[in-house]
C-alpha cells in the first residue's frame, strides 16, 4: 500500500503559521518611525518597546513548551495564536510609552511557545529525514514572511495609518486559528485520512516524542543542552538587528527614505530564508557542527567589514550575506533540539528559544543605549554584534550533533 500524504498538509500549517508569526512580529520595526512621532518616543524608549517582546517571549517559553508536551500542540497552538493576534490588534490602541510597552510584552507572551510546539508537531507527523527538510522550509518561511513585511506595513500605514494596520494583521491570526482547529488532528492515528502505510512510516516519530530519558529539568541542565541554548542566543542577538534597528540604521547611516528603507530591508530577510533552505539541502554526510561553526565565523567577519562599506548597496549586500550565513545554523539548532529532547522536544525547543529571546530583549535595549551615547555610533553596535557571533562559533566546538539518517525527499503539498 502506498502511504497517503496527509502529513504534508501538516507541513502547510507549520509554514503558514511561521510566516504569519513573523509578519506580526516584524511589523513594528517598519512602523517605528510613525509610532515614535505619534507617541513622542526617543531611541532609548523605542529600544525598550522593541525589547518588551523579547523579554516576555523568553519568560513564557518554557511554560508554553511544557504545556505543548503535556496537553498537545493542537490545543496550545490554537490558544496562543488567538491570544497574540488580540494583542497585535491592540497595538493600534497604544497612547504612550507605558501602554505600548505593556501591549508588546503581552504580545510576546502570546507568541511564546509557537516554534517549540511547531517543532513537536513536525516531529510527530514526519519521518526523520523529512523533518530536517521541513524545519529548513519552516525557518525559510519565517524569514520570507519577515522580508515581505516592510513593504506590506508601508502599504498598510499609507492606506489605513499604523494603528489600523495592526488591527488587520491581528485578524489574520484569528482566521488561521479557526481553520487549524477545524482541520488538524493531534496524532496521525486520529486522522481517518491517514492509511496504514503512512502510519507505519511515522511509527519511529511517534516513538521519539514519547521516549523518556529523565525529567525535563535534568535534560535542560546538561552541558550540551546549555551550550545549544547559548549559541542560539548569539545568533539571535545579531538577527534581532534586522527586525528592530535596521530600518533606522538605513535611514540615519545612509540617508534612506521610508520607502527606500522598506525596499532595502527585504533583501537581508529574504537571504536569511535562503540560508535556512540551503541548510536543509546540504548533504547529510556533511557534519552539521562544521556548518554551524563556519556560519558563525562568517557572520562575525562580515560584521567587521560593514563599517568599511562605501555606499548603501555594499552595506545591504553585506547584511544580506550575514543573514544568509547565520540562518544556515537555525534548522541545525532546531533539529538538534529534537534529538536531545525526545519526549520533551517542545520543552527543549522552548528553552533554546528562551535564550534567543533574552537576546531579543537585550540586543535592542543595548543598541538604544549605544546610540544614545554621543561617543559611540552604529559601527560600535556592529562590532559588539561581531564579538557575540564569534562566541557562538566557540560554543559549537563542543556541541555534538546527532546526524539524521537519509529519508525520502520532502514534497510539500498545500495545507489541508
Amino acid at each position: 500500500m502506498k502511504p497517503t500524504r496527509v502529513r504534508y498538509g501538516v507541513v502547510g500549517f507549520a509554514l503558514s503559521l511561521a510566516i504569519l508569526a513573523y509578519v506580526q512580529r516584524v511589523a513594528i520595526s517598519q512602523a517605528a518611525g510613525p509610532i515614535s512621532a505619534d507617541l513622542g518616543l526617543d531611541k532609548v524608549e523605542m529600544g525598550l518597546i522593541f525589547g518588551a517582546f523579547g523579554l516576555s517571549y523568553a519568560l513564557f517559553e518554557i511554560p508554553m513548551g511544557l504545556l505543548g508536551d503535556k496537553l498537545g500542540v493542537r490545543r496550545v497552538l490554537a490558544q496562543i495564536v488567538i491570544l497574540w493576534s488580540f494583542f497585535t490588534a491592540l497595538t493600534g490602541a497604544a497612547w504612550n510609552l507605558t501602554s505600548m510597552w505593556i501591549i508588546r510584552f503581552l504580545f510576546g507572551a502570546g507568541e511564546a511557545g509557537c516554534f517549540p510546539n511547531l517543532t513537536r508537531m513536525l516531529t510527530q507527523w514526519l519521518p526523520r529525514g523529512e523533518r530536517v527538510k521541513a524545519q529548513a522550509l519552516m525557518w525559510a518561511s519565517t524569514r520570507w514572511g519577515a522580508a515581505v513585511t516592510p513593504p506590506l506595513v508601508l502599504v498598510g500605514i499609507t492606506l489605513f495609518g499604523w494603528r489600523w494596520a495592526f488591527v488587520i494583521f491581528g485578524l489574520m491570526g484569528v482566521v488561521w486559528a479557526l481553520f487549524f482547529l477545524s482541520r488538524f488532528k493531534e496524532r496521525p492515528q486520529d486522522n481517518p485520512k491517514v492509511n496504514e502505510a503512512e502510519l507505519a512510516l511515522l511509527a519511529e516519530s511517534q516513538a521519539l516524542v514519547t521516549q523518556e530519558h529523565g525529567g525535563w529539568l535534568q535534560l535542560l541542565l546538561k552541558p550540551q543542552a546549555l551550550l545549544l541554548m547559548v549559541q542560539y542566543f548569539c545568533w539571535s542577538y545579531v538577527w534581532y538587528f534586522f527586525v528592530t534597528w535596521m530600518p533606522t540604521y538605513l535611514g540615519e547611516a545612509w540617508g534612506q527614505s521610508a520607502a527606500e528603507t522598506a525596499g532595502l530591508s527585504v533583501l537581508p530577510l529574504f537571504m536569511g530564508g535562503a540560508g535556512s533552505l540551503v541548510s536543509g539541502m546540504i548533504p547529510l554526510r556533511v557534519p552539521r557542527r562544521l556548518v554551524a561553526i563556519g556560519a558563525f565565523i562568517a557572520v562575525g567577519s562580515l560584521l567587521l567589514i560593514i563599517p568599511q562599506a562605501t555606499n548603501v548597496g555594499v552595506a545591504i549586500a553585506l547584511l544580506a550575506a550575514i543573514s544568509f550565513s547565520g540562518d544556515l545554523s537555525v534548522p541545525i539548532s532546531w533539529n538538534t533540539c529534537v534529538e536531545m529532547g525526545k519526549r520533551y522536544t517542545a520543552t527543549m525547543g522552548a528553552s533554546m528559544n528562551m535564550f534567543a529571546n533574552f537576546s531579543g530583549f537585550l540586543a535592542p535595549v543595548v543598541g538604544g543605549m549605544i546610540l544614545a551615547d554621543a561617543t559611540k555610533s552604529w559601527n560600535f553596535m556592529l562590532y559588539v554584534m561581531a564579538g557575540v557571533a564569534f562566541f557562538g562559533a566557540f560554543c559549537w566546538l563542543f556541541i555534538k550533533v546527532p546526524e539524521p539518517d537519509p529519508e525520502p525527499d520532502l514534497v510539500v503539498a498545500p495545507a489541508l
